[in-house]
């Protein structure tokens, strides 16, 4: 594992070096530094050189920063200095980004590097949105984060909330109570509470409140203190139903809303809830946003084949 090996990336192009390497070169400094390895960099070829596990890790490190580069137009210091530390925990099973929920076949661990920034988030931030498409783990993860805070006594309840599109929110013409109505849009979030959870506990806390299921038309007018509140679909929100939702917080509380972009469910002239609050919210303290791509697929491998098959045949940049 300690044979010397090396690897040349080649960029999409110059400005993309130059913010890539920081002022100076300062963030190539950084992953020389932080992980022992040489990088030649020239125009917009970067070559590194190292041991087996040196050049993985810089590789994974250089995945991470040109996503985020995308994603935020600008890398900073801190940018560089986090996800080093997040891809250096990354292979280790005592990382703190572990949460500390067991779901029958070990802790609940971020699977890839992209997860790892997302629980990152989730325990720095008060109100996270993480996009993504199927099978990257968003509403696993965030169960797995509500779950943990309800274990540790930081959080006193969850809620799960969902937009009941496909019934238009008319709930009342669904037979039941409110749980048989809801049960169908929130099984995904059901189903990772009952990997992390006996169901006799979740029927308990259910009983007493301290999970609760609502459909995000019942939200209106509330004010959930101490609470994992998570918003599972919210590409299928409008404006309006996304600032009724996140002016539900209370002292105390996280909300985690998750959501994909290229499913959304919405009428095409209705303006998009999840988009608008990303863009409005972007430079406001302790809210976070975390993307998740096809790499970042856990589910069986085929899936993120059909994933990348069922994607819009605009032009794919380049990742050598």
């Amino acid at each position: 594992m300690n044979s010397e090996t090396s690897i040349t990336l080649t960029l999409d192009n110059r400005d993309e070096a130059v913010a890539l390497f920081g002022s100076r070169d300062q963030f190539l400094r950084l992953l020389r530094e932080a992980l022992g390895v040489r990088i030649v960099a020239r125009g917009d070829v970067v070559h590194v050189e190292g041991n087996e596990q040196q050049v993985d890790q810089a590789d994974r490190v250089f995945q991470q920063l040109r996503q985020l580069l995308k994603q935020q137009g600008v890398l900073t210091g801190d940018n560089v200095r986090t996800v080093l530390a997040l891809v250096a925990q990354g292979d280790d099973r005592n990382s703190p980004q572990n949460l500390a929920v067991a779901n029958g076949r070990g802790v609940v661990r971020p699977r890839t590097d992209g997860q790892a920034r997302y629980v990152h988030a989730m325990k720095e931030n008060d109100v996270i949105f993480c996009i993504g498409p199927a099978g990257t783990g968003k509403t696993y993860l965030a169960v797995g984060m509500a779950v943990n805070q309800l274990r540790q006594g930081i959080a006193k309840k969850i809620v799960l909330v969902r937009p009941a599109v496909e019934a238009g929110e008319r709930l009342g013409f669904l037979p039941g109570d409110i749980a048989a109505k809801v049960n169908p849009y929130l099984r995904p979030l059901f189903d990772g509470l009952h990997d992390m959870m006996e169901a006799e506990q979740i029927k308990r806390y259910m009983e007493n409140d301290i999970i609760e299921i609502a459909p995000l038309a019942f939200m209106r007018g509330r004010t959930l203190n101490h609470a994992v509140i998570i918003l599972d679909e919210g590409q299928n929100t409008t404006v309006a139903q996304m600032k009724m939702f996140l002016t539900r917080m209370g002292q105390g509380s996280k909300i985690i809303v998750t959501g994909d972009v290229t499913q959304v469910d919405l009428p095409r002239q209705m303006r998009n809830g999840l988009v608008d609050a990303i863009h409005r919210l972007k430079d406001v303290e302790r809210i976070a946003t975390v993307y998740l791509t096809e790499a970042d697929i856990v589910r069986h491998p085929l899936v993120q084949k059909i994933v990348m098959a069922y994607e819009d045949d605009k032009p794919r940049r380049k990742r050598e």
